[in-house]
């Protein structure tokens, strides 16, 4: 299964100021599966040392952290030689050792010649407990579950990638593609980008079987509450995780407190937000005060709204039904077009750094999404079903004067004065369209 990061992974080989990698991201979204992909195909081998599945390995990181002694050990431990350039040396489940995330440092001070990347499904959360990071010494490298073009590619549907990945303006899809891209995208809304969904799916042609794999995933997350959290913690980190289906099946979606139990409190959860959005399962968007350069410093960290890291684990969160992928254009306006807005959050927020934002005028108008791009603010409104209706957009624009504003919608591309729309399955390509 293709992945665009492959290619970042090639540039961080090549770079001449390479230093260790961390890759980050949740459980599951494939950054094992990618890394010894990349090892096998790029390097003569790749070593492959798992903490969590061999915690053994740990004693070997406990008297020197000298890449010299590391790497005799690990060399004598695996019965074969590590090699600089050779060997793409790989650490996964790194949190699970924090003397080998401290070695990471060493490796780069000491021994530039090797190439090591690391792994880890919490390293989001490890990395704020760790006293002993290897700062500056590190390059990151996030993996998200696949995005509507790489689903494209694994669905062998390499032209419709092709010509989707190639736009380059607002100027009209034929009927015929558009349509078909719709389709598309209302398996991706079901399936989401879990990597062994999708196999899972490709595999079977089984919707519900893909169900299945979901809910092991979403399982696997629960475990994962327990295992890495006090018990006390834990209750409230799966009492926000279960809350946030019932959080966008509102008009605002915005995230109350007080709507995760009665008399709820930040006191009480903002830490459980804070592990999620940290772990990678959820994004948050932050509500701004004014449209203004950096949206940042106009942050109001009261008001937020919470989406998961997928739309298709929302969709087993809350067990909808196969049939709404048959059923014209449902699923787009299903849950108060949850799905949708889930989605569009997940894909900015990777082409944005993880950073969301969106702005309200009380009672008269709401965007949902401003995106920041070379200075210039962009708004953003989703739009699940055909209404043309931009009330938000225009309440926006008279008071910020922005150049051009941006609907996303099933409809297809469009562009006309300041407007422009881009269907929803083009939502990931938007900054590079904006950029071009």
């Amino acid at each position: 299964m293709e992945r665009l990061a492959y290619q970042t992974l090639k540039l961080w080989k090549n770079n001449p100021s390479r230093k260790p990698l961390l890759v980050q991201g949740a459980r599951q979204t494939g950054k094992t599966f990618l890394l010894k992909h990349f090892g096998k195909q790029e390097y003569a081998d790749c070593a492959y040392f798992n903490f969590e599945e061999t915690p053994g390995l740990s004693s070997l990181f406990e008297e020197d952290l000298s890449p010299k002694t590391i790497l005799e050990s690990l060399s004598a431990y695996q019965g074969k030689a590590i090699q600089p350039e050779k060997t793409l040396l790989f650490f996964d489940e790194i949190q699970e050792c924090p003397k080998a995330l401290t070695s990471l440092k060493y490796f780069q001070e000491q021994a530039p010649g090797f190439h090591v990347a690391a792994a880890g499904s919490l390293l989001g959360v490890s990395v704020g407990k760790s006293s002993s990071f290897p700062v500056g010494k590190v390059n990151f490298l996030t993996i998200y579950p696949l995005d509507f073009l790489e689903f494209l590619r694994a669905v062998d549907e390499e032209m419709l990638f092709a010509h989707l990945h190639a736009k380059t303006s607002f100027s009209p899809l034929p009927e015929l593609l558009h349509k078909k891209l719709c389709g598309l995208l209302k398996n991706y809304l079901f399936l989401g980008g879990m990597p062994e969904v999708i196999q899972t799916y490709i595999r079977t042609k089984d919707f519900m079987a893909a169900r299945m794999i979901q809910m092991e995933i979403l399982k696997s997350y629960e475990r994962d509450f327990s295992k890495h959290t006090t018990p006390t913690q834990a209750v409230r980190v799966s009492e926000v995780w279960r809350s946030i289906p019932s959080h966008l099946a509102r008009e605002n979606k915005k995230f109350k407190y007080s709507s995760i139990k009665k008399g709820g409190r930040a006191s009480q959860f903002d830490s459980a937000v804070e592990w999620l959005r940290s772990a990678g399962l959820i994004y948050t968007s932050t509500n701004v005060t004014a449209a203004k350069l950096p949206l940042n410093g106009y942050e109001d960290s009261e008001r937020f709204k919470a989406y998961l890291l997928d739309c298709g684990l929302l969709g087993g969160m809350i067990n909808v039904p196969t049939r709404v992928i048959v059923s014209g254009d449902v699923l787009f306006s299903e849950y108060n077009g949850a799905f949708v807005e889930n989605m569009a959050a997940a894909e900015l927020s990777r082409k944005n750094n993880g950073r969301l934002h969106y702005w309200t005028s009380e009672g008269l108008a709401e965007v949902d999404f401003l995106m920041e791009h070379e200075g210039v603010i962009h708004p953003l409104e989703i739009k699940s079903g055909l209404n043309r209706n931009i009330k938000s957009l225009r309440v926006y624009a008279e008071k910020y004067k922005p150049s051009r504003i941006y609907r996303c919608s099933p409809r297809n591309f469009e562009s006309r004065n300041d407007f422009a729309n881009i269907p929803l399955y083009a939502i990931g390509q938007l900054p590079e369209l904006i950029r071009k």
